[in-house]
């Protein structure tokens, strides 16, 4: 009972019982038979109900929401219809993929009565019939799906499953608004195996690379040897160039062999010679002695 109809049954039940005990016994029967009047045929729903209601065992209509009255011992409401979104999670456990994979798959339908009347009378039970077509739904799609379809493309099986459970209850008055799968559970083993096989592709897909890369180092080299070749003044330089990065450290002591040197220009060589002559003649000498 809505606090509208019980407060004014109650109003009328006091009056009543008031005017029995000052004025008439009599006179307190219409009030009080106003007062179960009131309780039992003035109704309320709320923006969010559907009031079902049969007269004689007939469907008399769908009453909400607001204020509606009904007529006692004729009428009767045989349901009363949340047409909010609701939600039911539902799961499949130990089902089998389409390449024979045990998987446990938790899902949750969003949904809502869209005809409040074929939800009361077309069947007996929405919610339960709900979970049990959602349920059933689930194990078709993944006994229809890839292991690998079912792990990666998880939109497209959210939306295959929508559809299909949505085309099972509309004739029930209930729409689906979506379904959202949450989990999808593999055996162990085959959770490192699939790991292991992720880490070899990267390995070979490592080592590709690491080919590619050799292989473009050896054309470059190739290419270098080439000019080399033609153009042995090339060669020196840069035989010259990879000393002179060496010696840049100080400290370093830097041990060449002498083939390395023989094989450059005899004027380069005699020029590191004169070079080298020139130092030490320019380095301080013992004083002369007195008289010399």
């Amino acid at each position: 009972m809505n606090p509208i109809t019980s407060f004014l049954a109650l109003v009328f039940a006091l009056a009543g019982l008031a005017i029995g005990q000052w004025v008439n016994i009599y006179l307190a029967v219409p009030f009080l038979a106003c007062a179960v009047l009131i309780g039992l045929s003035l109704k309320m729903a709320n923006v969010w109900q559907k009031f079902v209601i049969l007269r004689m065992g007939k469907l008399q209509g769908v009453k909400g929401p607001g204020m509606f009255a009904i007529i006692p011992v004729l009428d009767s409401v045989v349901a009363i219809i949340d047409e909010r979104i609701q939600t039911t999670a539902f799961n499949a456990e130990q089902a089998l993929t389409r390449d024979t994979v045990p998987v446990n798959v938790d899902a949750i339908i969003f949904w809502h009565v869209h005809d409040s009347e074929k939800a009361a009378l077309a069947i007996t039970n929405y919610r339960e019939a709900i979970d049990r077509v959602a349920q059933t739904s689930l194990r078709e799609m993944i006994g229809s799906s890839m292991l690998a379809a079912l792990l990666s493309d998880r939109k497209d099986a959210d939306e295959q499953l929508k559809n299909e459970i949505g085309k099972k209850t509309a004739p029930w008055g209930i729409s689906v608004s979506s379904v959202e799968i949450r989990d999808v559970a593999i055996p162990e083993a085959l959770q490192d195996a699939m790991s292991r096989q992720a880490q070899a592709e990267r390995e070979k897909q490592a080592r590709v690379i690491l080919g590619s890369a050799e292989a473009a180092i050896a054309g470059k080299f190739v290419e270098a040897a080439t000019i080399y070749a033609g153009h042995p003044e090339a060669l020196q330089l840069r035989a010259m160039n990879i000393i002179y990065e060496t010696t840049k450290e100080r400290g370093a002591t830097i041990l060449i062999p002498s083939s390395m040197v023989d094989s450059l220009n005899p004027s380069t060589t005699l020029a590191l010679a004169l070079a080298g002559t020139a130092a030490a003649d320019a380095a301080p000498g013992p004083p002369a002695a007195p008289g010399a």
